[in-house]
């Protein structure tokens, strides 16, 4: 919305003229069910003279105080923005408004427990919504203090930055009031400060810092899910974390406490508010889950609590850093992972969730450096992506493999203890990372920080008639749009097939070549006089950020041998190298289906299982060719159900395969066996078939037109929890009816009601068909009205729209269902023209899907 929009030339000018002190927020949270009372009081220095602007949306501003005079609302008050000229050198603005409450994930976020009825907050202010709340100067690089007081219900649980003081009654008439005075942070960025409030369940423990501080520790959740939350759990990972991130960084935990709080309708994983980290509630388990799912939150709890130093302590000046915070947290909450929790593998997990993501990022036609070129707030709000969190992580692991691990965090060291509580850039790490590993990175920069997308390595090799290798080289091929030849530290691993001690035989590694790989072709003159490996593996251990390729001889020795890896990092490796090539049309996407199913079954990563699930689910909806969908998809499904009663008793295999068989099911056999699970009649021995695992299986019944809106019902009076009735609207809008597809649109694009959950919710039920032709009316009405919801909806419910609704599904060569999505979507790109370039880059990265879905159909016909 560019009435909210702030660009990168504005901030800085604004910087320039503008250091700010302190803010006293004073937030009224009883005078209503749509807006609170909220009272700014900025101190801030600036250019004698000068003029600028402070931000705040709010649906009403009643006072505007600067330097003792009542400003003309009516004037400065304008959009996002209040006008402030005349500025002397200290000055004290005050501002008085009504803020409104937000049901979006955006701002201060107001959610209704179905279960109590009680009334629980939350703030999200990344990228820039804290002035959604208070009066700020909405830019990382202008650090303040922040002193929060919140009036708020007495039975209440109030959670800031800093340590949550002893309440002051105010009434104690029928619903008691207090209000809460919060001592003021440290300099910090307004996007990381944070109020939560409602009647939390809250657990309390702490530990003792680096420096001998003790850190209160709290883990909070609603009241109504508190018999579900596994403290210590939680509390055992971030303690390993701690004690993690204070030895590698050199530096004590820089804030006073730690609350960790999940919370209901949240947009994102988490988000690293100092001190007061909020979590996705969906990580407050009340049903099984798969280990995947375990490992996740402990990386995630892992992230978050790196970003206290890296993010929080030292901020990026501009958003064209943001990859600054979220690469390092990513690298550095696996490595802590790997090395400090029970998740001693998570660098395979790694390799198959995080870096598939940016390899897919990296090849759309919207990839961007690294470093990105952030003009605006609109630009940002679309650039946490791939490229951005996994491209930059995998980016960083390849620089400690080169400058070396210990150097590399010497550097950083430096760089927090130079730096802490101020703003800074690229450069200021780079030359810290220069000094320890007296490496010059300018180069390295250039090439892998400032370009561009992704290269491929493949092996050619030549062996003579004893098999012994004549000559080995590494190919790098670039990318047509993005020729730049890149320096990789990398690993060569050859594996042959042994025989283990138990009878079976075992892929074991019988040489590693290490080596920097640059240019067009790099010999491995170490490998020559060898005899030739069953399998050759270009980036074994998973230290260069590149796709790779296996060559003939050894993808045919992977393909009948690959669950014989010893360990599941080079497994891991192949299945991505299949999946790439599946993508790139290199591999038939019917071949890569029957690669999975006859392999799946041997993996032993959790994760990994999750990934190849959903990369099998998009193989057979999107790349096999249309003709022989219907029969592929019901091979798989009953295949998934073979998998899931041939699975281990209550194993985490068992779980997952009957989750995937239960999306897949469409034939009559594959519904009754989904009804045999849900009535009972049938069981799968240590299967518990609990809340949330019935909710998909019912769904799969409703979307296979054998259920309806009475078992839903029935369904939701058994869980009538907010999980319940987000499963609930997910279930209506996959019901198979022309009225049920029109009723979900209608409540998803034309009305505004939804809370971003149960919106979410809704249309993942409404694109689940197994007759894509119910789809078919909507392709004109997405057109149509892509602007008008770019335009009046907040950026993360329009982007829900935007990308959740694109009618991926009818890609087909020859137009599905007589719609030619590629047309379509170049008809409506070219009317738009140079409008909106955030709303632009989505439609084309989902334009890109379609053309990637239709290249792979024809491979798979051919």
């Amino acid at each position: 919305m560019p009435a909210e929009n702030l660009t990168r030339a504005e901030a800085r000018e604004r910087a320039a003229v503008v250091d700010v002190r302190s803010y006293d927020v004073a937030l009224d949270l009883t005078t209503g069910d749509t807006t609170f009372g909220t009272t700014t009081v900025v101190r801030f220095d600036a250019t004698p003279g000068s003029s600028t602007f402070v931000d705040l949306i709010a649906p009403r501003v009643h006072d505007v105080v600067l330097n003792g005079r009542h400003l003309d609302v009516a004037e400065v008050v304008a959009d996002s923005r209040i006008a402030l000229a005349d500025l002397a050198a200290e000055n004290e603005l005050r501002v008085v408004a009504e803020g409104a409450y937000m049901n979006t994930g955006e701002g201060l976020h107001r959610f209704v427990d179905p279960v109590d009825g009680e009334v629980y907050l939350y703030s999200q202010f990344e990228v820039a919504d804290s002035r959604r709340v208070f009066a700020v100067f909405e830019q990382p690089d202008l650090k303040a203090t922040f002193s929060f007081a919140v009036t708020a219900p007495a039975h209440w649980t109030v959670v800031s930055n800093s340590p949550t003081p002893e309440p002051l009654l105010i009434t104690a008439e029928e619903s008691p009031v207090a209000r809460w005075s919060f001592a003021p942070t440290p300099r910090i960025s307004s996007y990381i400060t944070a109020i939560v409030a409602g009647p939390y369940h809250r657990v309390d423990d702490e530990l003792t810092s680096s420096d001998g501080r003790v850190i209160p520790l709290g883990v909070l959740c609603r009241a109504s899910l508190a018999e579900h939350l596994d403290p210590e759990n939680i509390l055992d990972i971030t303690r390993a974390g701690f004690a993690f991130y204070e030895k590698a960084f050199d530096m004590p935990y820089p804030f006073a406490k730690y609350d960790q709080i999940f919370v209901p309708e949240f947009n994102a994983g988490a988000m690293e508010n100092a001190g007061a980290v909020t979590f996705l509630e969906n990580y407050v388990f009340r049903s099984k889950v798969p280990e995947a799912t375990v490992e996740r939150r402990a990386v995630t709890i892992l992230h978050e609590l790196a970003h206290m130093w890296f993010g929080d302590l030292v901020t990026m000046r501009w958003w064209d850093d943001l990859w600054l915070n979220e690469s390092f947290a990513e690298y550095a909450s696996t490595l802590a992972a790997a090395e400090a929790t029970r998740w001693t593998q998570s660098w395979t997990t790694f390799s198959s969730l995080e870096k598939s993501w940016a390899y897919r990022q990296d090849q759309l036609p919207s990839t961007h450096p690294i470093v990105a070129d952030i003009n605006d707030l609109e630009d940002v709000e679309v650039n946490f992506d791939g490229i951005t969190y996994a491209k930059g992580a995998s980016v960083l692991k390849q620089l400690v493999a080169w400058v070396g691990q210990e150097e590399f965090f010497a550097g950083v060291r430096a760089y927090f203890a130079k730096h802490a509580w101020g703003n800074t850039e690229l450069r200021d790490l780079l030359v810290e990372l220069e000094a320890t590993s007296g490496r010059d990175l300018a180069p390295w920069s250039a090439v892998w920080l400032e370009q561009a997308g992704v290269t491929l390595l493949r092996p050619e090799i030549e062996v003579d008639d004893e098999g012994t290798i004549t000559s080995f080289t590494v190919r790098q091929e670039v990318p047509k749009d993005h020729p730049v030849q890149r320096p990789h530290r990398l690993a060569v691993g050859g594996y042959d097939l042994v025989e283990a001690p138990d009878g079976s035989t075992r892929l074991e590694r019988v040489v590693r070549v290490e080596l920097d790989v640059e240019g067009k072709k790099t010999a491995v003159p170490e490998l020559v006089g060898r005899p030739r490996p069953d399998l050759v593996l270009v980036n074994d251990d998973d230290l260069a950020y590149a796709k790779i390729r296996l060559d003939e001889h050894s993808l045919a020795v992977a393909t009948t041998n690959l669950h014989s890896f010893s360990d599941s990092l080079p497994r891991t490796l192949v299945w991505g190298a299949a999946w790439d090539m599946t993508r790139d049309g290199e591999l038939s996407a019917r071949e890569f289906v029957d690669l999975v199913l006859a392999n799946i079954a041997h993996e032993t990563d959790s994760s990994v299982v999750l990934v190849l699930l959903r990369q099998l689910a998009l193989t057979v909806d999107l790349y096999v060719a249309p003709e022989h969908r219907s029969e592929v998809s019901a091979r798989t499904a009953n295949r998934l159900v073979e998998l899931a009663r041939a699975a281990e008793s209550g194993s985490d295999a068992q779980l997952q395969f009957i989750k995937a068989f239960a999306a897949r099911a469409t034939t009559e056999d594959q519904l009754d066996a989904v009804a045999a699970l849900v009535d009972g009649s049938t069981e799968l021995p240590g299967l518990s078939v609990d809340t949330d695992l019935r909710w998909e299986l019912l769904t799969s019944l409703v979307a296979g037109g054998r259920a309806g809106l009475t078992d839903i019902d029935r369904q939701l009076t058994q869980d009538p929890t907010a999980t319940g009735e987000r499963a609930a609207a997910a279930a209506r809008a996959a019901i198979p009816t022309p009225e049920a597809k029109a009723e979900a649109w209608a409540a998803v694009v034309d009305r505004e009601d939804l809370a971003n959950a149960v919106q979410t919710s809704t249309i993942a039920g409404l694109s689940r068909v197994h007759d894509r032709g119910l789809l078919v009316p909507f392709v004109e009405p997405y057109f149509a009205g892509l602007e008008e919801v770019w335009t009046s909806r907040t950026n993360e419910m329009a982007q829900n729209i935007v990308i959740g609704l694109y009618p991926t599904q009818l890609a087909g060569t020859q137009g599905s269902h007589g719609v030619d999505v590629l047309a379509r979507t170049d008809e409506w790109l070219s009317d738009l023209g140079d409008r909106h370039p955030a709303l632009r880059r989505l439609v084309i990265e989902n334009r890109d899907g379609v053309r990637r879905a239709i290249a792979a159909q024809e491979r798979d016909r051919g």
